[in-house]
């Protein structure tokens, strides 16, 4: 009963805010208009709320945030639609941790209820954020987030520059580095992708594709339109 929207960013050069997917942001929100926003990713969470629900209320949507509700459980289970905003993936997690809100935000979404993220919003549709790029300026309990997919992203994903005279370490050597460790795998979502998850059917969706590692293989190239439905059903098939 999945019905998600997992977008890599919300701000993409040549687009205004949430420009690029709001046709599917539109799609996904259908028939529902009342939609949960949650704020905890960047530190102002009054002036985040008001970018997004201006910005909502032109999409036809009533959004509330959750940090200006009274009972934020009641929240959750009133809400017709959820969104959780980018910003800092560590200080995304540990909010929620600590408010105790993952386990209520994951059953409704389980149930079926339409939830969208963005940046840091869609590394929390994980299984955990050990690919997030942020850095971890507050400590969350763990990395484990909301398990709604059961494969890694990694958003704003970068490919490496042939011609830069950096010779630090790109994005692909930090996702070879967690696959030492770690079995996931990883779909890097490229700025202007955004994943489709309805049931068991994911369509990589936007202007730009995505790129998939796995242990042990070749990272392979996705183009938007792209069915990755395997990913789902078995997270290391072809």
């Amino acid at each position: 009963m999945r019905d998600l929207l997992l977008v890599s960013s919300s701000v993409v050069h040549g687009y205004g805010y949430l420009e690029q997917c709001e046709a599917d942001v539109r799609a996904l929100f259908s028939n529902r208009k009342k939609i949960l926003f949650f704020p905890f990713a960047l530190k102002d969470h009054d002036a985040y709320a008001a970018k997004v629900r201006n910005r909502f209320a032109e999409l036809g949507f009533e959004l509330t945030s959750i940090h200006q509700t009274a009972d934020p459980a009641t929240a959750i289970k009133e809400a017709q639609g959820f969104f959780v905003g980018g910003g800092n993936t560590f200080r995304l997690l540990a909010s929620m941790q600590n408010a105790g809100l993952l386990p209520k935000l994951r059953s409704r979404i389980r149930a079926g209820v339409p939830y969208m993220g963005s940046s840091a919003g869609s590394n929390l549709a994980c299984p955990t954020i050990m690919t997030t790029n942020d850095m971890p300026i507050v400590f969350p309990r763990n990395f484990k987030a909301l398990e709604l997919i059961p494969f890694q992203l990694n958003a704003h994903y970068l490919d490496p520059d042939p011609t830069s005279k950096h010779h630090g370490e790109t994005r692909e050597t930090r996702l070879r580095e967690y696959h030492e460790m770690n079995e996931l795998p990883v779909l890097g979502l490229r700025e202007g992708a955004q994943l489709r998850v309805q049931g068991d059917r994911a369509q990589l969706r936007g202007i730009h594709g995505a790129r998939l590692f796995r242990r042990g293989r070749e990272p392979v190239e996705f183009a938007p339109g792209s069915e990755l439905n395997f990913l789902l059903a078995d997270a290391n098939a072809e």
